[in-house]
């Protein structure tokens, strides 16, 4: 059933809100000021589908994809950049109010740069067992195929093309595929997840493909299939080869301008501690100026920065150590040796770490985030425990979406 509703605002994740008796209506693609017609969403009461803008807003612009609206990736292309950049900043401004944290928000920082350097294509039997390769539909559970994608870097150009020759070749087991892409200083390294076991046969194949489209490395769920060149990437003066599925920042401009911050936040200290530390993205670049430990849970990228530290010239000493900081987070014993504390958890955050942080008496901390609701949540614990938050600066690295990443800095 067709109804007429006026959009009153903006939520977190871009959906238009009408605030009605019985609470708040969300209308995804609909805008503040538009006076739209919408459908029923089944099993979702208080959601609606966009049917026709009746009245437009004076925000409303073109999309830049033509898969916008209907492809699950991007939720802000239709709304001007003034506007957009302000409602992005706003999501960190309505994070740390609703925590009890009274700081100014900074302007929102832009470091999408050339665009995204990594991907996930999504390949699936659609309707009459039809292959298609793209991405989720918007709340949905089918895959959207896409002949393009403008937000990623042209280092992944050739990217869809490859992943609709890997789909196809693997089209004969039936199963669902992930098929992760990163551009790397070699090319492009390939991950395909989802195959299940293969025969020699369909391996060799594979290498083929990897041949073909001059792929520097492709695996199956880290297993190696081929490599070309062995795929890496530079961070401050250090290279850093890159593990199968390796977590990057999304832009190369994203980890330049977090870098920055991070560096110039702890200048003076000659002991630091990186947590979350991942391949090294901070880790390396603080190496440059003062001696690091750097703890992540996982292995592989802990391997990797250790290969990278040493084969570097020029750096202090940089101990890297495998460590599962969400159950055994470093204690306050353990903090009191660093002048300084960086760290950079997954989305859900670090509240077991930032309680340690928070007793500790480590005069400078550092916390970098993608979340601005756990992100507020670690913060509060710092405050709580005598910390001054000096600044507190988001960063856009991905465009057109409801995720923002967020540095902070603190001081005891």
């Amino acid at each position: 059933m067709v109804e007429r509703i006026l959009i009153n605002r903006l939520g977190q994740h871009g959906d238009g809100i009408a605030d009605s008796s019985e609470g708040p209506i969300y209308i995804p693609g609909a805008l503040p000021g538009e006076t739209v017609e919408v459908d029923t969403e089944p099993g979702h009461p208080d959601r609606r589908r966009l049917v026709n803008v009746q009245q437009s807003s004076e925000l409303r612009i073109e999309p830049i994809c033509r898969h916008f609206g209907v492809c699950g990736g991007c939720a802000m292309q239709h709304l001007s950049e003034e506007s957009y950049r302000s409602w992005k900043r706003n999501l960190v401004v309505t994070a740390v109010r609703q925590a009890g944290i009274d700081v100014p928000v900074a302007p929102l920082r832009d470091a999408h740069g050339d665009g995204r350097r990594r991907v996930v294509f999504h390949a699936r039997r659609g309707g009459h067992s039809v292959l298609q390769v793209g991405y989720s539909a918007a709340r949905a559970h089918h895959i959207v195929p896409i002949d393009r994608c403008p937000i990623l870097t042209k280092s992944l150009d050739g990217a869809l093309k490859a992943a609709w020759a890997i789909a196809e070749l693997l089209n004969f087991t039936r199963k669902s595929l992930d098929i992760q892409i990163t551009a790397t200083d070699q090319g492009l390294d390939v991950d395909i997840r989802g195959s299940g076991a293969l025969t020699a046969p369909a391996m060799a194949a594979l290498a083929g493909v990897a041949q073909q489209y001059d792929f520097a490395r492709l695996t199956r769920h880290g297993e190696l299939i081929a490599q070309m060149r062995r795929p890496s990437l530079r961070m401050g003066t250090a290279i850093v080869p890159l593990p199968p599925g390796a977590f990057l920042q999304a832009t190369a401009q994203g980890e330049a301008v977090l870098s920055r911050l991070v560096v110039d936040y702890c200048t003076g200290a000659a002991r630091i501690a990186d947590l979350f530390a991942g391949v090294g993205t901070f880790a390396l670049r603080l190496a440059a100026r003062a001696r690091v430990s750097a703890f992540d849970e996982d292995e592989s990228a802990i391997v990797a920065l250790g290969q990278a530290s040493a084969g570097a010239l020029g750096l202090k000493p940089l101990h890297a150590e495998r460590r599962n900081l969400f159950k055994a987070p470093l204690s306050v014993t353990e903090l009191s040796g660093f002048d300084a504390v960086v760290f950079d958890p997954p989305r859900q955050g670090a509240q077991m770490q930032s309680r340690e942080i928070a007793a500790s008496r480590v005069p400078t901390v550092v916390a970098v985030s993608c979340s601005p609701g756990t992100f507020a949540r670690d913060i509060r614990h710092l405050l709580d425990g005598g910390y001054r938050l000096l600044s507190v600066i988001p960063v856009d690295q991905f465009r057109y979406s409801a995720h923002v990443e967020i540095v902070a800095h603190l001081q005891k």
